[in-house]
């Protein structure tokens, strides 16, 4: 039987969400998510919590590790539609880092390209 109390189940969190429990555990584990336990030790989490997941996943999707989107998850902005001007800086630095690779392994496509005609000849 479900509880008709606006939260949802861990394993009905990680259905809205595409999380894997094991996942919204670590989160849990990490102090992402915040659960209140039941008689029976069930995890019950609150409606709100569907849209934390979605942003710490879209961070990590972002590459950035765990450690910093838990800095980030509190910047959000009371209506959550921003972010506050607090992460700008390191969210600047990390797209630095990111096209600075990708500049890279294009120069190595280029090189790479080059010696393959080479050795086609």
């Amino acid at each position: 039987m479900r509880p008709n109390d606006g939260t949802l189940a861990i394993g009905e969190l990680a259905e809205r969400t595409g999380a894997s429990v094991r996942s919204l555990r670590h989160y849990e584990q990490r102090g992402l998510l915040a659960a209140e336990r039941t008689a029976a030790g069930h995890r019950r989490f609150p409606e709100e919590t569907v849209e934390t997941v979605r942003r710490i996943r879209m961070f990590l999707d972002g590459g950035l590790p765990l450690s910093i989107v838990a800095m980030i998850i509190p910047c959000f902005t009371a209506q959550g539609a921003g972010l506050d001007a607090c992460v700008a800086g390191y969210l600047r630095d990390r797209l630095d880092t990111v096209e600075a690779r990708i500049d890279a392994l294009d120069q190595q496509r280029r090189t790479l390209r080059s010696l393959r005609r080479l050795a086609l000849t």
